[in-house]
């Protein structure tokens, strides 16, 4: 048989985009002499739809789109996501199904047994979980046909299972005793780069167990937060991926399931730090793409958190749709000012100088019968940064530029950033990168030549706010914040336990203190582009008020 993995980018809610994008594929495998061709999760509508699902509008256009697909399904079969009507059932009436296309029609559905309900996902909110197991019999083969985390492992259900099983259910385990001859797994797994290893270990040991060949499809694209990566791919009976496609881009591969037993894909080791900027860049394009924007703005200030914003914000958009203030304040050095200029000459994007200094000393004389002869403070610096963001959403109002967030995930974390100031931004660019990984990216992006300035990267990280200000004023080394960071936002790890890593007390207390005390800042951020397994947003939900 004869099979291609069609790895798309999909939009959600523009049903005849992903229409049109599936039938064109459906078409191509065609013209290839392809048996079957398989789709992603939820393909049809787009992952993750959320509320959406609960429009009865949008249920009626799925619905159509999947018939209208199905149509175009003859002389070649189709598997493909979308949700499904349940018209027995007395509470959630969708779920999340695979269906089997052919002979122009929708031969059978199959519907996802686990349904996720952690970190970004929320599935049961809207699924009800399958309870019945079958696979599809199509030219002399069976197939089971799996969705994302049915292939993965056991988990606890619900009451509207049999008795006997109530606590756990393995749906390989119930497909395996049908006895397929391979497996088809449709999925919407997000990337995440401290992750990503796991994810073909998974898939390679499912192989390996049920001794069966495997299609798993994954999408690709961003939809706000959520970048997907593709790294669709047919893993042999063995184990060994015999075909894996491309990261971060569209992709179509024909296999040959007879030939697979004695295939092994050339595995390339690609840099996590590689996959991150080719994330942010895809997610950056697609948020832009997919909400009808085009132009961006930020303020690049001669630091490393603008000057790898402005460089991922030129690869995702083009430079004649990037542009930038420059606000220099009394503090700003003129290396600075240097360094953001020619960042800005070598990138070819537009840029202004616009000085900050009168308007901080109108602010500061306004207030002085209120300061009084108390002294300089963060009162003053914050009214410089939100000097800085009025001006840039100055920009964006008059010309219609989304302003880009340059905060990384280490100051997010400790709340070292200024709401309404230089927090502002219709998506956090950066939000997800720890300091340590924002220099690795600079100097990534200057592997073939020296884009952002050397400076700009070697010298001491530095708000400029206040006479001779670094950092390292506020913040241990970012070494150690980023350690500890991870371990506690990442990992999850109690207070105790990192400091039983090593730690000084005083040290991981004060981190934690600011991370904790500063969630209300977090919750009114813009969206931030999620790259890794825990990142501040709708995946981490912690109460603003909460003692612990």
């Amino acid at each position: 048989m004869k099979i291609v993995l069609a790895q798309l980018n999909y939009h959600i809610g523009n049903f005849e985009l992903n229409s049109n994008k599936i039938i064109e594929a459906i078409n191509k495998a065609k013209s290839k002499q392809a048996d079957l061709v398989v789709f992603s999760e939820l393909a049809i509508c787009g992952y993750p739809p959320k509320d959406l699902l609960e429009r009865k509008d949008f249920i009626e256009k799925t619905l159509n789109a999947i018939d209208l697909v199905a149509s175009h399904c003859v002389d070649i079969a189709a598997v493909m996501g979308g949700p499904s009507i349940n018209p027995h059932s007395k509470g959630k009436n969708l779920y999340n199904s695979a269906f089997f296309m052919c002979d122009g029609k929708v031969q059978s559905i199959h519907n996802k047994t686990l349904l996720p309900t952690y970190d970004i996902f929320d599935e049961y909110r809207y699924f009800e979980p399958n309870t019945e197991f079958n696979l599809v019999e199509y030219k002399g083969k069976k197939i089971a046909l799996t969705i994302c985390e049915d292939l993965w492992e056991k988990q606890p259900v619900d009451n509207n299972f049999a008795k006997e099983e109530l606590y756990t259910i393995s749906p390989m385990e119930k497909l395996s005793q049908l006895k397929p001859d391979f497996v088809v797994n449709i999925a919407a797994s997000p990337f995440s780069h401290n992750h990503e290893k796991i994810r073909t270990e998974i898939l390679q040991s499912v192989s390996k167990t049920y001794q069966l060949p495997l299609i798993y499809v994954n999408q690709i694209g961003a939809h706000t937060e959520l970048i997907f990566d593709g790294d669709s791919m047919a893993i042999n009976s063995k184990g060994d991926v015999a075909c894996r496609l491309n990261y971060f881009e569209e992709d179509f591969a024909l296999i040959d399931l007879d030939e697979i037993e004695n295939q092994k894909a050339e595995e390339k080791e690609v840099d996590y730090i590689e996959k991150i900027h080719d994330a942010l860049v895809l997610g950056l394009k697609d948020y832009f793409g997919k909400m009808g924007f085009k132009k961006a703005t930020l303020g690049l200030s001669g630091g490393i958190d603008s000057a790898v914003t402005v460089v991922l914000a030129e690869r995702a958009l083009g430079k004649e749709n990037v542009r930038v203030l420059l606000m220099p304040s009394e503090f700003s050095s003129d290396h600075s000012v240097k360094d953001a200029i020619d960042l800005a000459n070598n990138l070819g994007i537009q840029y202004e100088i616009v000085p900050i200094q009168d308007i901080f000393k109108s602010f500061e004389s306004s207030l002085a019968p209120i300061f009084g002869d108390l002294p300089f403070n963060i009162a003053e610096e914050n009214i410089q940064a939100r000097i800085r963001g009025t001006l840039i959403m100055g920009l964006s109002n008059k010309f219609g530029h989304i302003v880009l967030n340059t905060s990384n995930k280490s100051e997010s974390a400790v709340g070292y950033g200024t709401l309404y100031g230089d927090m502002n931004g219709g998506i956090a660019v950066l939000g997800d990168v720890y300091k340590t990984d924002v220099f690795k990216l600079a100097y990534f992006m200057n592997k073939d030549e020296e884009v952002i300035p050397l400076n700009s990267i070697v010298k001491p990280p530095s708000a400029e706010l206040r006479p001779d200000q670094k950092d390292s004023d506020s913040l241990p080394d970012y070494e150690l914040l980023d350690e500890i960071l991870f371990m506690y936002i990442e990992k999850n790890m109690p207070v105790s336990e990192i400091i039983e890593q090593g730690f000084a007390k005083e040290v991981v207390d004060k981190i934690i203190r600011l991370v904790n005390m500063n969630e209300y800042k977090r919750f009114q951020t813009a969206p931030v582009l999620r790259v890794s397994s825990k990142a501040f947003g709708y995946g981490r939900k912690i109460p603003l008020v909460a003692k612990h």
